[in-house]
């Protein structure tokens, strides 16, 4: 005590601060030696900068190297931030530093038609006769008054591209069993990680590795973080196999010449599915749809492994009787594990979701000239209808408000999508045009926005034009057609958001908004299927003034959805192909299509996107030598497709 009292009034003072000096503070004050006021989930210097804030040891705590990196980058913060008060414009931030995937790590018997009948259902009751309010004259209004869409932007290639997935870790149990003159002897099995993140090298240029499993944590931590500007919810949907926790760790068994295709799907091929999904609620097409399903289901694990070798078979030029053996095992694998399903009849939900993969997941793998047997996509969607009406899951969309449930089912969504949209791949009448219906008379919602970007009232009206195309086919008097297509064009123009409210959907700090995502992608499925129901008035030609005024309209709205390998595109390829066939040659949409191809890369060569392209450059050769020749009526794209024998998907 004595001691104490002859301290000078200076030394105690740095005695008591030297006292409450935090040791719980984030990493990023730490290095900077600067006082935490340990805010959750970020303090307060971390958001003033704009850092990304560390309570767990981050990767590049582990090193003298890694640390001195990060401290530059957070000299480089400070530097924007002190800039950005002297400046009026609105300075673009460095992209915090971020993880590249590791490399991926062996490489499927023909299947056939037999495994699913051969009939496909009968299209259901034609939608035109739905009490639509009428008294819009879509004949005498002007493109000008009518089809007004917001200047075209400004470049948006200065923003940082969107961080589609946050590192991840997934335990894989591969199995290996040992044979002495054909009988089994041992079976070993064992558990790798597969990791999204790539440790930072040390010194000595191994790669570290944390003590603790901090990524999990740290993207839940910033879920909130990421999309301050709009409120996200991330408990959207009901899906089949509810939440997983953060610190749930996955573990899916596959057999040890798979590993590879399992490592190369969640590196390469997870990225490319459902990505509107991941930019409402971040990583949840992973957390909550893919990884459940492939741990408890072995037909989506086989689809899952078939769809990787397939893309890798596109993507890296692989051939030979490896790659293709791997295919078709897995394709065969998954078919027989849904026929035994089915003869046992039970466990609804997971034959469901698995036939719903080997629908959807193939639009997004594979190039045009794939010629390895399959089941076409029809066929496989008359399986999954026949479940989700077992499921009574149109019942269940159609009553979520009286039954006080905000969560329309996640398969019914996803069914939803390729119901009305395939439907226009086969001139028919979606199967579920009737629930479709009454949800829009009734303002409901099955969720499809959230899924795929476009607004359901949009989606459920090209329900209904779908329905009109197949009544126009059968014949139905044009009085009647014209008349109804008036219907229908005040229905979609009774959709039109205000001015102004397609706009970048760009944060200030670059992430992705995903609520003015969805409102562009929504705009331009309007325009399409503004585009689909002209087309459908006797005696419509695409060199009409209003259609190309439509087209360049699209051109424009386009510029709004991010482009390139971690943009958007591949989500549009319906409004692409339904704008695209009806474009003329000098149209601005042929030369923004190919400058999006070619920011894609290789990327616009495979799945739905790569099909749609070469299905434009034959429509387009076939119209445009056609109207040089001054004849007025052109191909349809669906005599295109069957003259090159094709069954796909187009979404």
């Amino acid at each position: 005590m004595a001691a104490a009292k002859n301290l000078s009034s200076a030394e105690a003072k740095a005695a008591a601060k030297m006292h409450r000096r935090s040791r719980s503070g984030c990493f990023t004050c730490r290095l900077r030696r600067k006082k935490c006021e340990e805010g959750k989930p970020s303090c307060k210097a971390c958001k003033h900068l704009g850092l990304h804030c560390d309570y767990k040891r981050p990767m590049w705590w582990s090193s003298g190297e890694s640390r001195r990196q990060q401290k530059e980058h957070i000299k480089q913060a400070i530097k924007r931030t002190q800039l950005s008060k002297k400046s009026v414009q609105t300075q673009q931030p460095q992209q915090p530093p971020h993880s590249t995937a590791p490399p991926s790590l062996c490489h499927s018997m023909p299947t056939s038609a037999e495994y699913y009948p051969e009939s496909i259902p009968q299209t259901r009751a034609p939608s035109v006769g739905s009490p639509f309010s009428s008294g819009y004259d879509f004949a005498q209004v002007s493109p000008d008054e009518y089809f007004a869409m917001p200047p075209p932007p400004q470049p948006m290639i200065g923003h940082p591209q969107y961080p589609m997935f946050s590192p991840y870790e997934i335990d894989i149990k591969t199995e290996r069993q040992i044979f002495v003159n054909d009988i089994p002897t041992r079976r070993d099995s064992t558990i790798s990680t597969f990791s999204t993140y790539q440790p930072p090298p040390t010194a000595n240029g191994i790669p570290a590795h944390p003590a603790d499993s901090w990524v999990q944590e740290e993207y839940h931590d910033s879920l909130q973080e990421s999309f301050a500007e709009e409120p996200v919810d991330f408990n959207f949907f009901e899906f089949p196999h509810g939440s997983m926790s953060p610190n749930h760790e996955a573990v899916i068994n596959v057999e040890e010449c798979d590993k590879y295709l399992l490592n190369h799907f969640f590196d390469k091929v997870l990225k490319l599915i459902f990505p509107i999904l991941d930019a409402n609620q971040h990583g949840s097409a992973r957390t909550d749809v893919i990884l459940p399903a492939l741990e408890s289901n072995n037909a989506y694990l086989h689809c899952c492994l078939s769809i990787a070798a397939t893309h890798m078979r596109a993507t890296q030029g692989l051939s030979g009787e490896q790659i293709d053996n791997d295919i078709v095992r897995h394709r065969y694998a998954a078919i027989s594990e849904l026929c035994e399903a089915l003869g046992q009849d039970t466990n609804h939900g997971g034959i469901l979701e698995a036939t719903l993969g080997m629908i959807f997941f193939q639009c997004s793998v594979g190039r045009p000239d794939d010629a390895l047997p399959d089941i076409p996509w029809h066929q496989h969607f008359q399986a999954a209808t026949n479940l989700v009406q077992k499921l009574e899951l149109p019942e269940m969309v159609m009553n979520l408000p009286a039954s006080g449930n905000t969560h329309p089912p996640f398969n019914m969504t996803l069914t939803s999508w390729v119901d009305i949209l395939g439907s226009t791949m086969l001139n028919r009448s979606p199967t579920f045009a009737d629930t479709y219906r009454t949800l829009n008379m009734n303002n409901g919602s099955a969720g499809l926005a959230e899924l795929m970007g476009c607004d359901d009232k949009i989606m459920f009206l090209i329900s209904e034009v779908a329905c009109l195309d197949v009544q126009k086919s059968d014949g139905l008097n044009e009085l009647m057609l014209c008349k109804y297509v008036e219907i229908l064009a005040n229905e979609i123009g009774a959709t039109e958001a205000p001015p102004g409210s397609v706009q970048s959907c760009f944060s200030a700090s670059g992430a992705i908004r995903p609520k003015q995502l969805a409102v562009n992608i929504t705009a331009v499925f309007r325009i399409a299927a503004r585009v689909y129901l002209c087309a459908l008035v006797p005696g419509y030609e695409p060199r009409q003034p209003s259609t190309c005024h439509l087209i360049s309209q699209f051109s424009e709205l386009m510029s709004y959805i991010p482009a390139g390998p971690d943009g958007f595109d591949r989500s549009l390829v319906w409004p692409l192909l339904i704008a695209g066939v009806n474009s003329v040659a000098a149209s601005p949409f042929r030369a923004m299509f190919e400058e999006r191809c070619q920011r894609l890369g290789d990327a616009a060569n495979f799945g739905s996107f790569g099909r749609i392209r070469e299905l434009l450059t034959d429509v387009w050769h076939i119209n445009d030598t056609a109207a040089l020749r001054g004849e007025v009526q052109g191909v349809h794209w669906r005599d295109v497709m069957k003259q090159k024998d094709w069954d796909f998907l187009l979404i």
